[in-house]
């Protein structure tokens, strides 16, 4: 029983850890907004870890830093477009599609096509090399079918 209330304690006081009330806007909308944008937020600490569920200090700072940007009236653009630049594309947990990403998640499909058709490659032109029987060989064949 003790072991029971001791554990609900230590769980009620780390969530209440988890978020500072005096952090929070005080605009529920504007709160829900910051709320979302942490979880597409990477925290570079722990990096696969949103910043929504990190302890880490950075990760305090950023949500900080979201939440400023909320209150500011900035769009969900406009802040995604500021942690980018400020702390380059692998902040975002879902980067935005371009040609350096696409180049990124396309290779390892390119490399394995690569080595599909030059393993094609290989094995087809070893089958169709036509190999022929030295003079030794075509002698044994003739013996062979002639003891039958």
């Amino acid at each position: 029983m003790k072991r029971a209330l001791l554990i609900a304690l230590a769980s009620v006081a780390l969530m209440a850890g988890a978020s500072d009330p005096s952090e929070r806007l005080p605009d529920p909308a504007q709160e829900a907004r910051a709320r979302d944008l942490f979880k597409e937020v990477r925290c570079l600490v722990c990096q696969n870890e949103s910043i929504d569920d990190s302890e880490a200090q950075l990760a305090g700072d950023l949500r900080r830093i979201v939440r400023e940007q909320v209150k500011a009236g900035r769009s969900d653009r406009e802040i995604r477009a500021f942690l980018v630049q400020r702390y380059g594309e692998f902040v975002l947990l879902k980067p935005a599609f371009s040609a350096g990403n696409a180049v990124l998640w396309l290779a390892p499909v390119g490399v394995l096509l690569a080595g599909g058709a030059l393993m094609f490659g290989l094995l087809r032109r070893r089958e169709s090399e036509p190999t022929e029987l030295s003079q030794d060989e075509e002698e044994r064949v003739k013996r062979l079918l002639e003891d039958d």
